[in-house]
């Protein structure tokens, strides 16, 4: 098992190299030069291509189809502003892929800021420039930051632009984000207007191997058909690139939807069971430049999903309109159990009643907020109340106009909000148990922190050290649970053993998820399980049979990356008001030399244990988030079935029952000991 460095919970940035620096390290840092010479101004698009993710998220696959989306946001934004009522997008074989509009087109005179560029030019090679910044040119709008196309621009091989507009056809060609030209009139048209954007993107910036796929822009392209129904949006790809993983994309179609998000609902479900005849949906305008619309049906698996937009773009992380549509349906429930005398209905919560609907919503506002460039969530205080008003009524007159079918809606969701407070009553019945079995507060110190998000389960050897622990520990988030002596191997132990084991039924009953087939990941009672033992040789084999345990009972654990080994020091350097922590003796020679270096003598103090360090040093140096250093234990990904084997093959032959093969690997790698990464 590789073992990689963990970021703290309380310290996102990462468990800091600097602060573990500090604590174990003292490194030497060479003398540099700092003046203004050394500070850069990136002008233009030059900051894009430098930091691409900064504007897209990334580099990876997504990334890349953010791109397309930028293009499609923008071509809405003419449709919904009433401009357009068609858009095209065209996938080619060689990676190019156009999206055309028949809106008004991009202005191509002169700007008035700088007469010597055309506004064209401006909003593809400018950072924040663009019309949808105020309400002027658009009402309501998804591009508002101004940096979409010149992003686009910015990432791309190449990109042409053709502009139709006042009955004339300009063209200009970017490479890079740099214009080759200015832009060419290429004469007159009589029937054509708005604008077509063709690019291909930049190899250089994006990770290798990576290409658009048609089903992820197919699927893009019709959600925004849904989104509007006043738009015809049509659909073309080379057939040379759809392949099985694109099962059901057309070569070509053209999309119309009149019934909006209702048809899009209507399409999604197909024919599964619904727990109402008709689902509930609707539109409703709220104040000058807003407006509501939302489709929600309770499918009987109560396998449901909440697609949203704010003005046709996505917003997969939610926010503030979903926030008012979740008030909405909570509070009309309520209502209409106080009108049907059923008090039932109070338990019902906003989680139990969407939490398995399909739900599809969208707003349209005049100047949303964004969480991010690529906004994922919307952050607008005011549409938590604009969707909630808008609505509310709706929904109590759709529960009062089918008393059948709200009654038959309401008790599902009782039941659904039951069996929630059963599950939670059984947690805490698990932790109950589990603590008491083990004998509190003589083994395991549990956090006051009921949920497991944020919590932490310190695993140590004896009760000395789990002492020390218990003084050191956070007592809001970090557990300890002492273990005697040196675990069972459970890789050359006989069947049964384990359950006859109390450590280690100790230890699964801690953390309350199970093992085996029994396993439960939703029930882990902590955050990070991590493993803290002593910094000599002794600690490194409790900590060998502990990972070997979670890798054989209890994998998902550490591919979900709740297994830690805590890194506690062995030294403890002091020289006057200087103090510094070495991990082992390389690290206490290295820190001697680097930091100490002079007169004066320097008193070295070797920890024997965690059991002999004071509270204080430990909690600065080992247990406290914000100063301490972990190591997350990972293992090959599940697809990567050559590492896994790999790794079980390791774990045989260092923890199996077959002696010589430990002595071979011995043999074999002794020499070079220093520079394995086990």
């Amino acid at each position: 098992m590789k073992r990689s460095l963990s970021k703290p919970a309380a310290a996102p940035a990462a468990e800091p190299a600097a602060a573990a620096g500090d604590l174990f390290a003292g490194l030497d840092r060479p003398a540099s030069s700092y003046s203004a010479h050394d500070i850069e101004v990136l002008e233009g698009l030059e900051p894009v291509r430098r930091r691409p993710a900064m504007f897209i998220g990334g580099t990876d696959e997504r990334a890349l189809h953010h791109l397309v989306a930028e293009l499609l946001d923008n071509a809405m934004d003419e449709a919904v502003a009433g401009y357009a009522n068609r858009i095209e997008i065209e996938l080619a074989a060689d990676g190019w892929v156009s999206v055309r509009d028949n809106g008004r087109g991009i202005p191509v005179e002169p700007h008035p800021k700088f007469p010597n560029r055309t506004a064209l030019e401006v909003i593809l090679t400018t950072l924040h420039a663009g019309a949808k910044f105020g309400t002027k040119a658009y009402k309501v709008s998804g591009g508002l930051h101004g940096v979409g196309l010149s992003v686009v621009n910015a990432l791309a091989e190449q990109l042409i632009v053709e502009v139709a507009r006042e009955r004339t056809l300009w063209r200009q060609t970017y490479r890079q984000g740099t214009p080759e030209g200015p832009p060419t009139n290429l004469g007159p048209v009589a029937n054509r207007r708005g604008t077509v954007v063709s690019f291909r993107p930049d190899a250089a910036i994006f990770a290798d191997g990576i290409a658009f796929r048609p089903a992820t822009l197919y699927r893009m392209a019709r959600s925004k058909a849904y989104l509007y129904r006043g738009v015809e949006l049509r659909w073309a790809c080379d057939p040379a690139l759809i392949t099985g993983e694109d099962d059901g994309v057309p070569a070509r179609e053209v999309m119309r939807f009149p019934g909006g998000l209702c048809d899009f609902l209507a399409g999604t479900l197909g024919d599964r069971p619904v727990l109402t005849p008709q689902p509930f949906f609707g539109e409703a305008t709220a104040g000058p430049h807003a407006r509501v619309e939302w489709a929600v049906a309770w499918p009987a698996d109560a396998e449901g999903f909440c697609h949203s937009y704010c003005n046709t773009v996505p917003t997969p992380d939610g926010g503030t309109h979903e926030a008012g549509l979740r008030a909405a349906i909570a509070r009309g429930l309520k209502a209409h159990g106080q009108l049907i005398r059923n008090k039932a209905v109070d338990k019902v919560t906003a989680e139990d009643a969407l939490g398995g609907a399909c739900v599809l919503l969208s707003v349209f506002l005049a100047q949303p907020e964004f969480q991010g460039q690529t906004k994922e969530r919307l952050t607008t205080p005011a549409a938590t109340k604009l969707v909630e008003a808008a609505v509310g009524d709706h929904f109590d007159h759709w529960l009062a106009q089918s008393p059948e079918a709200a009654c038959e809606l309401i008790a599902a969701l009782i039941e659904r909000a039951d069996e929630r407070i059963r599950r939670r009553q059984d947690r805490r019945t698990k932790r109950q148990s589990a603590t008491r079995k083990l004998r509190l507060p003589g083994k395991l110190a549990d956090c006051t922190l009921e949920a497991a998000a944020g919590t932490e389960l310190f695993i140590v050897e004896g009760d000395s050290a789990g002492g020390s622990a218990k003084q050191a520990r956070n007592r809001d988030t970090q557990a300890v649970l002492p273990l005697r002596g040196k675990i069972l191997n459970v890789a050359s132990a006989a069947s049964g053993r384990l359950q006859a084991n109390q450590e280690l039924t100790n230890l699964i009953e801690a953390l309350g998820c199970g093992s085996g087939r029994n396993f439960r990941r939703e029930d882990l009672r902590y955050e990070k399980a991590i493993i803290m033992t002593d910094a000599d040789v002794d600690g490194a084999h409790i900590a060998s049979l502990l990972l070997t345990f979670f890798f054989r009972e209890l994998p998902a654990l550490v591919e979900h990356g709740h297994v830690y080994l805590a890194v506690p020091p062995l030294y403890r350097l002091s020289r006057g008001t200087t103090t510094l922590y070495a991990r082992d003796d390389a690290d206490k020679e290295r820190l001697l030399k680097a930091a100490f270096a002079g007169r004066g003598a320097v008193e070295i103090s070797r920890f024997k244990g965690l059991g002999e360090m004071p509270a204080d040093q430990l909690r600065k140096t080992t247990m406290a988030p914000e100063s301490r250093t972990l190591l997350r234990v990972v293992l090959p990904p599940a697809g990567a079935t050559a590492e896994r084997a790999d790794t079980e093959t390791l774990i045989e032959a260092l923890m199996g029952r077959r002696p010589e093969r430990r002595f071979a690997f011995i043999v074999q790698h002794a020499p070079h000991s220093n520079e394995l990464d086990i």
